[in-house]
């Protein structure tokens, strides 16, 4: 399968939301992608952007026209993941209430260790 390069706004897009919050960066997949505590919350795959949310609030997202569930790979979509369309994440009041709404379920998980090599 064959990997599309991530669109420069949208990288640039995220790392911008990304600024004052306290996360890490690290590329998953080979793309962006933004942890806290270890836990992945937020991230670009090709021309997509996701985030992390609990199943509550996964459930309530899934009812806006155009959000998915993430699937990096076809058929393998990742639990609790949804891709977020365009006219979400440009609507600037309503990104940060879906980002917020994420940074704060990860930030509830328990930390993921370091792994040993």
């Amino acid at each position: 399968m064959q990997w599309k390069k991530a669109p420069t706004e949208l990288v640039e897009f995220i790392a911008d939301k990304m600024k004052n919050v306290n996360c890490d960066y690290k590329k998953m997949f080979g793309y962006p992608a933004y942890f806290i505590k270890g836990n992945m919350f937020v991230g670009v795959h090709g021309d997509k952007l996701f985030l992390r949310l609990s199943d509550v609030d996964m459930a309530d997202i899934m009812k806006n026209r155009g959000v998915a569930a993430f699937e990096p790979m076809p058929g393998r979509a990742m639990k609790g993941y949804a891709v977020l369309p365009k006219i979400v994440y440009s609507d600037n009041k309503l990104f940060a209430e879906w980002l917020d709404k994420s940074i704060t379920y990860v930030s509830s998980l328990p930390s993921k260790g370091k792994k040993l090599k």
